[in-house]
């Protein structure tokens, strides 16, 4: 026999084997304790429910015992079914009358808080659709919502509130779930959940501690970068002993546990007092905006105005070099971690404008009026496309509250394997459809998830990546109309003299020598075109070939599906057949391709697409 967190003993094996066995092959992580039904006969009705012999507790019930009747320990036999998960005696006791919220054991605790210590959600679900009360204290102050924040069990977090239980609820001592999460567990849930769910970060203890106190008391580094990047946690709150969270962790900037840009907050903190009006100047939100964002559009100018001077080579190199060298280091003043995904799309959009730019002032005057006509007519679908990849849905699996609650309700009922992260998103809290994926950068899921973009600044997937292949494409065009247009500037430029007997060499001098600001964006171009082009080859072979998302190729060995089917995409129906299905070509009604909804779409298996969890949510109650 075990001495257990409860104060009570839990039987050491499966079934009616005699041998001691590893505790923790009893109290598991998959909730299940295999019942191996051997001759029980001789066991009392306490063995019979520890080890799960149904048979004979059921014999031993009939024969009169009374199922309220506690042992030595004054534990209850529903105690002793809960703490080792066994569904169907739980049942069969609470049939026959057995006192769901009966106090037991050292901690006076009920069957819910032995149940909950132990992370069996599928007892916790029986107890609970029984009226087993959630909110009771133990003796050591605790409800079964801080049990399961203590010990990590986020599904049990999860399902007590969304049975109505209040994530703010506090113990005997004032502490939250979210404090004894952030200061018993160190993985991101269940601190993510709790944030998700509303949990408040500025809540004090009988300590004067907030969740952010508890958390660098800990050293729990992943908490601490959540609750302030994320949960917006006061780093200003004193405790009963005059300590700030920010005090706190000022003494401990440079400690491998405190993350970059925590310590950059810190930093930042730290320094807002100061009168200094350089300091208010560079640390203006505006003006880091403006800085991130206009940087591109002056750097681009600047190194091709370098270029255009009659320097000598070693010199523009050198300024070049200096120019680099101006902008890492003003980038560290001005730049805001938190606006860098601004950067990719503004250098995007700075390249296109200067090639606006040369081919109106430059290239327009000295070729063909209908060159400019296909360009700029051309440049329309390049925008379209990219407004429609940037700004549109990419597909995201859109949630409420209460659809948050009724999912969690909804996996609860059909087993902890629900859970899995396969399955469910803990920080959106939502059933995760085939192929989609969590992104971290917009803190969202994605229908058929393929990969976060920082060039259009937006997830690429169900809905938007047809527009993000025109945007390749449109790209690609654009940049192979520029360098064309730039040859005919320098074929119809009197200044740009070339001979047939020049060399390659000679040429590209002339060219330089010509003007040098339409050679610098030429070469740009140049270089734009090649990586897109190969990125939408890649694309294009992903789709067609391989039937796979970037993301569903980088990580097939991830995927169940993919494992199941040797590596190979279960979703790939033939290179033709698979553009025709992502492109959604009818020909005219000739071909009728199969349209799924990816937002939907939960099995592989199923032809039928599960409808979604939630229709009407109008009169929906929460226990």
């Amino acid at each position: 026999m075990y001495q257990n967190s409860c104060g009570a003993a839990v039987a050491s094996g499966g079934g009616c084997v005699e041998s001691d066995k590893d505790y923790h092959s009893l109290i598991s992580k998959d909730n299940t304790v295999p019942v191996i039904e051997h001759d029980c006969s001789s066991f009392d009705i306490i063995k019979a429910t520890q080890y799960g012999a149904f048979n004979r507790v059921k014999e031993l019930l009939e024969r009169g015992y009374d199922v309220n009747q506690r042992d030595s320990e004054n534990v209850t036999l529903l105690h002793w079914a809960s703490i080792n998960n066994r569904k169907d005696i739980i049942s069969f006791f609470i049939d026959h009358g057995a006192e769901v919220d009966a106090i037991g054991g050292e901690l006076q605790a009920t069957p819910l808080h032995w149940a909950t210590r132990q992370g069996h959600l599928d007892a916790v679900v029986i107890l609970m659709n029984a009226g087993a009360d959630s909110t009771i204290r133990d003796a050591e102050g605790c409800s079964c919502i801080h049990l399961a924040a203590q010990f990590g069990h986020t599904a049990l977090v999860a399902y007590f509130i969304a049975r109505g239980v209040s994530p703010d609820l506090v113990d005997r001592v004032g502490m939250t779930p979210l404090m004894w999460a952030v200061w018993k567990v160190c993985s991101l849930d269940p601190t993510r959940l709790l944030l998700t769910l509303g949990a408040s970060v500025n809540i004090i203890d009988h300590q004067g501690n907030t969740a952010l106190h508890w958390a660098i008391l800990s050293r729990n580094a992943s908490a601490i970068s959540t609750l302030i990047l994320q949960g917006h946690a006061s780093l200003y709150t004193p405790n009963n002993r005059g300590e700030t969270p920010l005090s706190m962790l000022q003494s401990q900037v440079g400690s491998i546990w405190v993350s970059p840009k925590v310590s950059d907050v810190i930093k930042e903190h730290s320094e807002s007092k100061s009168n200094n009006i350089f300091y208010r100047i560079t640390h203006d939100k505006r003006m880091r905006w403006w800085c991130m964002v206009g940087t591109p559009f002056m750097a681009f100018y600047i190194a091709g105005a370098i270029l255009g001077t009659n320097l000598i080579v070693i010199i523009k190199v050198f300024l070049l070099v200096c120019l680099y060298i101006v902008i890492h280091y003003a980038a560290q003043v001005l730049y805001d971690d938190r606006l860098m995904s601004l950067l990719p799309l503004s250098i995007y959009i700075s390249t296109k404008a200067w090639f606006y730019f040369t081919w109106l002032i430059y290239i327009a005057p000295v070729t063909p009026f209908f060159l400019t006509v296909v360009f700029l007519a051309s440049s329309l679908l390049l925008w379209y496309c990219f407004i429609k990849s940037w700004l549109g849905d990419a597909g995201v699996v859109n949630t409420s509250q209460q659809l948050q609650f009724r999912t969690i309700l909804e996996l609860a009922e059909l087993g902890p394997g629900s859970f899995e992260p396969s399955l469910f998103c803990s920080a959106c809290l939502v059933r995760r459809p085939l192929r989609s994926k969590h992104c971290g950068v917009c803190n969202h899921c994605v229908a058929r998830f393929d990969h976060h973009c920082p060039w259009v600044a937006n997830c690429i997937g169900a809905k938007n990546h047809k527009h993000f292949i025109g945007f390749l494409t449109s790209l690609v065009i654009m940049c192979m109309q520029l360098m064309y247009g730039s040859f005919k500037y320098w074929q119809n430029t009197t200044s740009c003299k070339f001979a047939s007997t020049d060399s390659f060499w000679k040429s590209i001098i002339l060219i330089g020598q010509c003007n040098t600001w339409v050679a610098w964006v030429a070469v740009n171009a140049l270089f734009h075109s090649i990586w897109v082009f190969m990125l939408l080859v890649c694309q294009i072979y992903q789709i067609s070939c391989l039937g796979m998302t970037t993301n569903e190729r980088m990580n097939r060995g991830r995927y169940a599906h993919f494992i199941s089917n040797g590596g190979q995409s279960p979703f790939s129906k033939g290179p033709l057949m698979n553009l025709i299905e992502f492109f959604d070509c009818t020909c005219f009604g000739i071909i009728k391709p199969e349209q799924i909804d990816w937002l939907t779409k939960y099995s592989i298996e199923r032809k039928i697409e599960h409808q979604p969890l939630l229709k009407n949510t109008d009169n929906f109650q929460y226990v």
